[in-house]
């Protein structure tokens, strides 16, 4: 089909609209991710790791009930514009809220819970931009360009970390600190994210034009003489709900592995709040470029190798990398002993845990009980595990984190690179809303998930329950495989009018 060269132009002008917006939405999800449970502590001195995990889940509980509703606007509205203009207003409003937190007299952890509510029931827009991709493909260029989702969104996911990290210099309480208004590393990232917002959005009414495709084109139907055959666009049901289950469980491992990383690392090392934030950032934009590099790559491989076996490959190097975080041996892990206003420190504890630190991994000890009005560091007393489960060592932990930035962004890539195909020819916003309102689901239900476990029984439990949901999942898709292939028309016979 001929295509003229202004209106090819003006398609791939807003398909690369599409990957600035997927970008800016990541950014505006994981800047705030490493500070998030040391914020949630100073505007809440009473906060639990288990109020956290539902912080955490209601981004993506607002995600969850917005990815559908924006992506029948998309559909029915037959409009992408304005379904992104509004949900990326209501991103604006709920940053400026959450910047504002410290400001409020009461009930600032629920305040919290509620801006980040908001900032996920933004991001509902997801579905949108994900379908209006779909449908400006065609089956060619459909792959690499959902790769290219995938890398401006992992690269979403390294800058966040990486503002976030660039912005601790500003401490606390920050530059600004008046009766009204903060500025510090905890609502630097919620105004940044407002600004980038606002350029999102005019953008958006200035340089973006929709554009689609037919792909209904691309398949031939052969005419009897005879008989009519009429197109059957109805996609493989099965498919398409088994395509839903795994992207959950993409999203699900990827959340449970994202929520735990600044409580683990703090009670693991007995890093301080500012460590954790600094550090996790670090950790998380170090995954991020990798997770980019294996994108690129994923391009190209996607030309040489089966989707399904990609994506497979995927799952299995998650899988190795929630083995590798196994705890083993017979190091403890720090253990705080204070109080919120003092912390006792004494060189003859009876356990051989790792030593608390001025650094990241090195302290200086004495051979005095002292008391010193410094916040608790290490495994919290209330945690019984503690004293039994084994430390999960610095280069451990990094490695496991190099596994799953390797096979997460390949499990997603293709994940939804399928589910996509499966669908065939017909607008997909609101099967791609359904798609996003599973991933949401999943980032609901991981936060919570993680947080109880780990604070019941601890990272040996939680990285198992782990490594037996991939497991189970690697083996559906083992069985499921030969139905996860792209649509193809079916006809069925009309008998033809006679005279």
């Amino acid at each position: 089909i001929f295509e003229p060269p202004d209106k090819k132009k003006a398609r791939w002008r807003s398909i690369r609209l599409m990957y600035l917006t997927m970008f800016l939405s990541s950014v505006t999800f994981t800047i705030s991710m490493a500070s998030l449970w040391p914020y949630l502590q100073l505007v809440d001195r009473s906060a639990t790791a288990d109020f956290l995990g539902w912080v955490v889940a209601a981004y993506s509980i607002g995600q969850l009930v917005a990815s559908p509703l924006f992506g029948f606007w998309a559909n029915y509205g037959k409009s992408t514009r304005w379904p992104l203009v509004i949900s990326i207003l209501i991103n604006i409003l709920a940053n400026v809220m959450y910047g504002y937190i410290e400001s409020f007299d009461d009930h600032r952890d629920y305040y919290l819970l509620l801006s980040r509510a908001m900032v996920g029931f933004g991001a509902g827009n997801v579905a949108v931009v994900r379908s209006y991709v779909a449908g400006a493909t065609n089956q060619e260029e459909r792959t690499p360009v959902m790769a290219n989702i995938s890398i401006f969104q992992s690269s979403g996911f390294i800058l966040g970390p990486g503002f976030q990290a660039a912005l601790v210099p500003l401490g606390y309480p920050g530059p600004v600190h008046i009766a009204g208004f903060h500025f510090d590393l905890y609502t630097a990232p919620a105004f940044f994210s407002a600004i980038a917002g606002i350029i999102n959005i005019l953008l958006l009414l200035t340089i973006f034009k929709e554009t689609r495709l037919d792909d209904v084109s691309s398949f031939s139907v052969q005419e009897n003489e005879t008989v009519e055959l009429e197109p059957d666009y109805r996609p493989d049901y099965f498919a398409v709900i088994s395509s839903i289950t795994i992207f959950f469980v993409v999203l699900f491992i990827f959340t449970v592995f994202e929520t735990i990383g600044s409580p683990l690392l703090m009670d693991m090392y007995g890093w301080s709040k500012s460590q954790a934030t600094l550090y996790q950032g670090i950790i998380l934009v170090g995954a991020g470029c990798e997770a980019i590099v294996v994108s690129l790559f994923v391009k190209a491989l996607a030309k040489r190798f089966n989707e399904r076996k990609l994506m497979l490959f995927g799952f299995i190097t998650c899988l190795a990398g929630y083995f590798i975080f196994l705890p083993w041996g017979n190091v403890l892990p720090v253990r705080s002993v204070a109080s919120d206003s003092s912390m006792l420190t004494d060189s003859s504890s009876p356990s051989t845990p790792l030593s608390t630190t001025s650094g990241p991994m090195y302290t200086n000890t004495t051979d005095n009980v002292t008391t010193t009005t410094v916040e608790p560091q290490g495994c919290p007393e209330y945690y019984s595990w503690c004293s039994y489960t084994p430390v999960i060592f610095l280069s451990q932990f990094l490695a496991g984190v190099a596994c799953i930035g390797i096979g997460y962004p390949v499990a997603q890539i293709m994940s939804y690179t399928i589910y996509s195909k499966i669908l065939g020819p017909k607008p997909q916003a609101v099967w791609m809303g359904w798609l996003t309102a599973a991933g949401s689901a999943a980032r609901a239900i991981g936060p919570v998930f993680v947080t109880q476990i780990y604070n019941s029984y601890g990272p040996r439990v939680t990285f198992s329950a782990c490594c037996g949901i991939l497991l189970a999942t690697i083996l559906f898709i083992c069985i499921i495989s030969k139905r996860l292939v792209p649509f193809s028309v079916q006809t069925k016979l009309i008998s033809p009018v006679r005279n």
